[in-house]
């Protein structure tokens, strides 16, 4: 299937990985392009393969999981990396989104939740269980020091934008929200990420839900 969402499992416990191996099986729109046992591995295949998502666990030999996310955000910026992991503890989940991680999931989720959250990552959207979502809101609640300030605020259209964005609107639907082109949408994205020194969608979400401009729904 050509358009299959191509999905890269890293994870150092065999019974994990082929857990996940057998869900992405019997579901339509998705691919297994590869599996990585530790952290090394998880650089390599992400480079070698190019997967659209790669699932990522935290703690893994040879290379931890932050160090593994930190290697393959700085060979490819737009990789998107959902970790799937048992911590929730605060050192592992404000590295791990810091360094680029677009969603963060436990393994205690729904094979349903991790499914939606697989095509959420896909999509370039945040997808963060509550809880994490919360303790990033308050670690969030300072902007991180040495970062100038916004150089310009923004604009009302960016400000509409941005409380969709939060509410896990992809591009598409954003754009047919606000009756504009989804060229338009990506734009405004891009602009806001710029003025508040922000790494991708998900900090955007926090920003947004920290500032009050969206509510956390669970």
């Amino acid at each position: 299937m050509t358009d299959a969402i191509r999905i890269l499992i890293c994870d150092d416990h065999a019974i994990v990985r082929e857990g996940l191996r057998a869900l992405l099986a019997t579901e339509p729109g998705m691919a297994l392009a590869g599996e990585a046992a530790d952290g090394e591995q998880a650089v390599a295949q992400a480079r070698a393969l190019q997967p659209d998502v790669i699932l990522l666990d935290l703690v893994m030999p040879r290379r931890d999981g932050l160090s593994a996310i930190t290697a393959i955000m700085a060979a490819n910026p737009a990789a998107r990396i959902l970790v799937l992991t048992s911590f929730a503890e605060d050192d592992k989940v404000f590295p791990a989104i810091k360094a680029g991680a677009l969603g963060y999931l436990l393994k205690d989720s729904t094979p349903a939740e991790l499914l939606q959250a697989i095509r959420s990552v896909h999509r370039g959207e945040a997808s963060l269980h509550p809880t994490i979502a919360r303790k990033l809101i308050r670690e969030l609640s300072a902007p991180p020091p040495g970062l100038p300030p916004a150089i310009e605020p923004l604009t009302e259209r960016e400000v509409d934008v941005l409380r969709l964005v939060a509410q896990g609107l992809s591009n598409d639907d954003i754009a047919a929200r606000l009756v504009v082109s989804e060229r338009t949408v990506r734009t405004h994205v891009s602009h806001i990420l710029e003025k508040l020194h922000l790494a991708n969608r998900t900090q955007a979400a926090l920003y947004a839900l920290r500032e009050g401009l969206a509510r956390l729904t669970d």
